[in-house]
């Protein structure tokens, strides 16, 4: 049964800026990093992905992590969120003062992925979750929220089984029970963009019999063209919850596909949500124009087809009458 509502996380300044710099860490100014995540608080998003408090050397995009969650005029209202995934990103995080922060431990489905991206094998990073996990509760957070990357197929490993899934999936709710708290929203991300629209409501299915009480939450990237198709077919089976990049920016620089595309778009995302009559509080027509200056600021065309097509083609209300 499609939800009457859904909850956007836009992710499109940490994830789409991220891609966008590699080889060239300078291409997208602080100041227009700043510029986009104001611009994106006054379209009724809530909770917006900023930066990542990474290890400069690793994505020396992201250095100015620290600048850039100072400049912003955070909106009331607006959650202002960030990734780490190791506890030094964490305690950087915690030390601005200014990130919200949410209990977060995150797991790989694919040990080669995980090597390249969290720099750690299967093992390692189940241990540094835990020590996440520790610090979070150190701090007086709980630790709420899980997510697995590569859950649907990796571009090294190949198909990822949903008995993998299954298994991380219980390793993350033993990382939260350790520090004494419980999941509530377990994420998968398609991070190489591997998912189609039957492997997502078979996972959906699987996760809800064990787990019938947590909230899922869909990470799509549309490498392969399938994102709004993976989106609608979550929809359908009441998922609620998405993370989206606003002009479709981004990609996974450790991915091992130079094409990769990014999220799924923001505004495509809403307005299939319109559509359909799915509430998402984003003002469609001002998303639109912060996307056609995320445009601008990468200075190439971006994936978004609503920012060319419009909201709503011509003559399709009248047709519908």
């Amino acid at each position: 049964m499609l939800p009457s509502k859904v909850e956007l996380i836009e992710v499109g300044p940490r994830e789409g800026f991220q891609f966008e710099g590699i080889g060239e860490p300078d291409k997208i100014s602080t100041a227009d990093k700043i510029r986009l995540i104001d611009a994106l608080s006054e379209t009724g998003l809530k909770d917006i992905q900023t930066t990542s408090f990474v290890h400069p050397k690793q994505v020396p995009q992201m250095a100015d992590a620290e600048e850039v969650i100072a400049g912003i005029t955070q909106k009331p209202g607006v959650a202002y969120s960030a990734i780490y995934l190791n506890d030094v990103g964490l305690k950087r995080a915690l030390a601005t003062g200014k990130v919200h922060i949410t209990g977060k431990i995150t797991l790989t489905a694919s040990e080669t992925f995980s090597k390249r991206n969290q720099k750690r094998d299967s093992q390692q990073d189940y241990e540094m979750q835990r020590k996440v996990a520790a610090l979070f509760k150190e701090n007086g957070f709980e630790v709420s929220t899980a997510s697995i990357m590569a859950a649907f197929g990796c571009n090294y490993e190949g198909p990822v089984a949903v008995s993998r899934i299954m298994h991380l999936a219980e390793q993350l709710h033993q990382i939260a029970e350790e520090a004494g708290s419980k999941l509530k929203v377990l994420s998968f991300a398609d991070t190489m963009g591997w998912a189609n629209p039957e492997q997502v409501r078979r996972m959906v299915t699987a996760v809800r019999e064990r787990w019938p009480d947590l909230r899922l939450r869909m990470h799509l990237h549309d490498t392969r063209g399938l994102g709004i198709a993976n989106v609608y077919a979550a929809l359908l089976e009441g998922v609620d919850s998405f993370d989206t990049a606003v002009a479709g920016l981004g990609g996974c620089p450790f991915a091992g596909h130079k094409a990769a595309a990014g999220n799924v778009c923001t505004e495509e995302v809403v307005f299939l949500c319109r559509e359909i009559g799915i509430e998402t509080g984003v003002d469609l027509d001002k998303l639109v124009e912060v996307s056609r200056f995320a445009q601008k600021i990468v200075g190439h065309p971006v994936p978004s087809k609503v920012i060319n097509a419009g909201v709503q083609p011509a003559g399709l209300q009248t047709a519908a009458q």
